[in-house]
């Protein structure tokens, strides 16, 4: 479970490296990621200080630090 949670933080990342802040929305289509993926692949980025989370108007954007 670790490793798959590594590969799809790496997607996340790759997906903000080519685009650029993003939304929750863009980021799991991009991807390709369910939503528990996506909240574990972002955890994983979150705890190592790779990405910023800003909520604007009640939506949540991502961006790389």
């Amino acid at each position: 479970m670790i490793e798959k949670i590594g590969i799809n933080a790496g997607k996340v990342w790759a997906v903000l490296d080519e685009n650029g802040r993003q939304n929750l929305k863009v980021i799991k289509k991009s991807a390709k990621l369910t939503d528990k993926d996506l909240y574990a692949a972002l955890g994983w980025l979150a705890r190592e200080g790779k990405i910023a989370l800003e909520e604007v108007e009640k939506e949540l954007f991502v961006s790389l630090n």
